[in-house]
């Protein structure tokens, strides 16, 4: 071995790594040779090369022999020292061509730089990824002849990584800022639509009132005239002709009210399967030949609360547009599942709700309908059919009628592959409602007292000659005060029918209360063309709230009075009332009662309402008696009529905690036993074993409440 030159201790602390690897290294082996053949330049440069605190190296002569300092080792991790001395193309072989590449180009005359190189570094305790400047520059000896290559490294991880993290930053601040502008974007739309609804809704129920009050007017005064003309074919053609015109207003009328959500729902809870099922026949008939229809009801389906008349008219809607994008061939598919709409599906959506829904779907196989067409399917008064074929409010008037319910709609379509429109109506748990159509039997009139409260002076006049051409007594006001002025006269009163929008400072809402206030056994019916908010609330009527929507027929006036009339007669004193004498070979006369019928079967519910509505008798319904604690709380109650055996709460508790809150309170309890556990049955109280018919309920009721003239004894037997 050589030993290095007497000035080379000088630049070299020998305590060292670099040092020791120096003064123990076999120079003589190398093409380097001893160092004291060192020209003094080159041992100058490595002297700086070692004591440098950056990572240094150089190679030296065309082989490259790789000299490096502590630093370069330190951020290199080099696990093989004997690299050290060795040519740079056999040391790192996998990287020869860059390292050939460097040496041609320095050994030319040139210089190299490498801006942050990834590297992959070879740590004692696993790879790392780092990011490395690199500076190649000539190692010129005392000659001015290039020797070698001199290197220093600039470690930028930091800053790279750094750089990164400011990029993901930016990258996640900037999808902060796209995911805010859109939602932006989507709340400036639905605030747009909402505005459009808003101005639209507000236009329409102003233009409403007036327009149905003049079509009122119109409508009731052709009914009178045809009975003027009757016989006369021209001019009974002439009315029919001129009431179809009033029915096309009034439909264009209700169509721009339910688009612009502003039409009173009155929901009811509906088994959409069971619906569609019994609109089939309707469907074919109005279909034609031409069109197969299929219907789809899965099993277990949710009940849902709609409005039933507004669901028939969807449905129907959908089907006549399906039946002409099918030109009247094709096939109808109608479909009724349950559906669940989740959190990442609303998110998009501005009004709807994640949650259960009830889903019924129309699908056609019809023509379809393009992209730019259906962002315009739901605009009122667009239209793609022929003039004349379509008004363009058929899917708007469904659009706003499923908003209005809280309900989602969403339309699939492509050219050529058909159609598929699908409801998402909110699901209910409670128990199907069971309707009764009211529009139905013969047309009657009757001779109880109604007073008419109007403003609109024309549609006053029209419809007390209605009332008096069906046999009524009619008793008239211009406006509330004096409705209520000939209400407190004392005159007898059985129903106040009254425009919904009245002026002055007593609302008609208030009528309605001060009026049974005065005369509890009073029926209320009120009418309008637009019931702005008096009496609708959240789209749907209030409780209890009955309306007649203008304009109406003299047929609709007269079967709603009477479905009224005939399960509201008038009580003079709050309690129950005298029927009037029947007419003969009827039933025996019995006093007509409130009644509240508890029972879980909704069947033997329903049956056992009917029954006793055929009587007269007023009746309200509950499941169990949670439901029946809250109608007695809200409404006058004579008897409860309750199953001894119901859900959570039996009959006999129900029983005993309503008369704790109502004491005079009559109770029938129904079992299918001989006897029910813990009744005695006394002057309020007694008992029917199911299964019984009408006559032994009217018996039962007849006890607890005897006809007038006729004794209650003091204790009633069993049934």
């Amino acid at each position: 071995m050589s030993a290095p030159p007497p000035e080379f201790p000088w630049f070299l602390p020998r305590d060292s790594d670099m040092a020791r690897r120096v003064h123990g290294f076999d120079w003589g082996n190398t093409s380097l040779g001893p160092l004291d053949g060192w020209r003094p330049a080159l041992c100058h440069a490595l002297a700086a090369l070692m004591r440098s605190p950056a990572p240094m190296g150089l190679f030296h002569g065309r082989e490259g022999i790789l000299l490096y300092n502590d630093a370069y080792k330190a951020i290199a991790g080099l696990r093989h020292p004997q690299v050290f001395g060795q040519p740079v193309l056999a040391a790192w072989p996998e990287v020869a061509d860059f390292n050939r590449h460097v040496l041609d180009t320095v050994f030319a005359g040139g210089a190299l730089s490498f801006h942050d190189v990834h590297v992959v570094l070879n740590r004692s305790d696993a790879p790392q990824d780092a990011w490395l400047h690199i500076d190649f520059s000539p190692l010129v000896d005392d000659t001015a002849t290039v020797a070698g290559v001199m290197f220093v490294i600039t470690d930028t991880t930091a800053r790279k990584e750094a750089e990164a993290t400011l990029a993901s930053e930016a990258a996640t601040l900037q999808d902060r800022v796209n995911q805010r502008t859109a939602e932006l974007l989507r709340t400036q739309d639905a605030l747009r639509q909402s505005q459009k609804m808003e101005a639209i809704g507000n236009l329409t129920g102003g233009v409403a009132h007036d327009f149905n009050n003049l079509l009122q007017v119109i409508s009731g005064n052709l009914q009178l005239l045809a009975e003027d003309v009757h016989g006369s074919e021209r001019g009974e053609r002439r009315v029919r002709n001129a009431m179809a015109g009033v029915a096309r207003g009034s439909k264009l009328a209700t169509q721009l009210l339910a688009f612009g959500r502003r039409q009173p729902l009155a929901p009811k809870v509906v088994n959409v399967g069971r619906f569609v099922r019994n609109m089939d026949d309707l469907l074919r008939r109005t279909l034609g030949e031409g069109i197969e229809v299929e219907t789809v009801v899965a099993g277990g389906l949710w009940n849902t609360l709609i409005d039933p008349g507004n669901v028939e008219n969807a449905l129907l809607n959908l089907a006549l547009n399906a039946r002409d994008a099918m030109d009247g061939q094709g096939r109808l598919t109608i479909e009724a599942g349950n559906a669940y709409l989740d959190a990442s599906y609303v998110d998009t959506l501005d009004d709807v709700a994640a949650g259960q829904y009830v889903l019924l779907a129309v699908t056609d196989t019809g023509h379809g309908i393009d992209a730019q067409t259906m962002d315009k399917v739901f605009e009122p008064f667009f239209t793609t059919k022929p003039e004349g074929r379509g008004t363009g409010l058929g899917l708007s008037m469904v659009y706003g009628f499923v908003k209005q319910s809280g309900g989602h709609i969403k339309l699939y379509s492509e050219p050529g592959h058909g159609t598929t429109v699908k409801l998402y109506l909110p699901r209910t748990t409670q128990s199907e409602d069971i309707i009764v159509d009211v529009d139905t039997g013969p047309l009657t009139g009757g001779s109880e007292t109604i007073l008419v409260a109007e403003d609109d002076e024309a549609v006053r006049d029209t419809v007390v000659a209605m009332l008096a051409d069906l046999g009524y007594r009619v008793l008239k006001a211009r406006d509330a005060p004096s409705a209520l002025s000939i209400i407190d006269s004392g005159i007898p009163i059985d129903l106040l029918f009254t425009d919904v929008v009245m002026p002055g400072a007593l609302k008609s809402p208030e009528l309605a209360r001060k009026a049974r206030e005065r005369l509890p056994g009073i029926s209320v019916l009120f009418t309008s063309g637009y019931t702005e908010n008096s009496i609708v609330h959240g789209g749907r009527l209030d409780e209890g709230v009955e309306l007649l929507s203008k304009p109406y027929s003299r047929e609709t006036l007269a079967r709603k009075l009477r479905q009224m009339l005939s399960g509201h007669a008038r009580r003079q004193d709050g309690g129950p009332a005298t029927v009037a004498p029947p007419p003969a070979n009827s039933p025996p006369a019995i006093r007509v009662v409130r009644v509240l019928v508890v029972e879980d079967d909704w069947l033997v519910r329903t049956t056992v309402a009917e029954m006793l509505q055929l009587r007269g008798h007023e009746v309200f319904e509950a499941a169990d008696a949670a439901r029946a604690l809250e109608v007695l709380a809200e409404q006058p109650v004579d008897v409860l009529v309750s199953d001894v055996s119901l859900p959570g709460m039996s009959g006999v508790e129900l029983v005993a905690e309503a008369r704790a809150r109502h004491p005079g309170l009559a109770a029938v309890y129904a079992t299918g036993h001989a006897h029910a556990d813990g009744v005695q049955p006394d002057a309020r109280t007694l008992v029917l074993v199911k299964p019984y018919g009408s006559e032994a309920l009217n018996q039962a009721l007849a006890r607890l409440f005897p006809p007038p003239g006729v004794g209650r004894p003091a204790t009633a037997p069993g049934p």
